[in-house]
């Protein structure tokens, strides 16, 4: 289980999450304070900070710039700021994911086993599973109910990328920026493409999805069917 850095002001959420947290098994540190969290997260005790943006003594962004000033610890932003342009700036400050407010508990505890996963050495790394799916990064291989989908290397690469976020609604300009290394943009109708011929091959379609759910204009996510 991971050791967890709690950086949040509402005394409600800080409290509940150390309950359920700790209940799973995590050691979970909360403080409502944004120095308090920056001196802990610097000393390296932790696994990974799960950091709110609107704290009492210093912002939240700059919180995590002093924290990355000095350490590589994966930080979990989770705020109630939707903004676009505040989560690219938020994400070009260093941090590793965004969670928007209000989130449950699981879908927090997924992101962080993503994350952990990610900071692990190659040697660590285990196949990442979403209900039937399995991944296994290192091998470059995937699987749906024990049989092995052939896959083009990009969708291997698009099909991981949201496996290791699974969940989370991830633009199509993240995805061109970290599948396609296309940072300034690029045509979403690649994006499109490639999901469409991904659906195929997992046995859906966009009109009866199971594994990948899209919204317009936001973005694409990978799910757990039975869920």
């Amino acid at each position: 289980m991971a050791s967890i850095l709690l950086i949040e002001d509402d005394q409600r959420i800080r409290q509940s999450l150390t309950t359920r947290l700790a209940e799973r098994g995590h050691d979970v540190e909360a403080t409502a304070r944004a120095m308090d969290g920056v001196q802990r997260a610097v000393e390296g005790r932790v696994d990974v900070v799960v950091l709110d943006l609107g704290l009492p003594d210093v912002d939240g962004a700059d919180a995590l710039q002093m924290i990355r000033a000095v350490s590589d610890v994966p930080v979990i932003v989770a705020t109630a700021r939707d903004d676009q342009n505040e989560i690219v700036r938020i994400f070009d400050a260093g941090a590793d994911d965004y969670v928007i407010k209000p989130y449950s508990t699981d879908h927090l505890e997924a992101r962080i086993r993503a994350l952990l996963r990610r900071a692990a050495s190659p040697e660590e790394i285990a196949a990442i599973v979403v209900g039937e799916l399995t991944i296994d990064i290192e091998a470059h291989d995937a699987s749906l109910a024990g049989t092995q989908l052939e896959l083009s290397a990009k969708e291997f690469e698009l099909l991981a990328y949201l496996a290791e976020r699974p969940g989370k609604m991830i633009s199509k300009r993240e995805l061109l920026a970290a599948v396609w290394r296309q940072p300034y943009g690029g045509a979403d109708k690649t994006v499109d493409v490639h999901l469409s011929w991904l659906r195929k091959k997992l046995g859906e379609t966009a009109a009866e999805p199971r594994f990948i759910q899209t919204r317009r204009g936001i973005g694409v996510k990978l799910v757990d069917p039975e869920s």
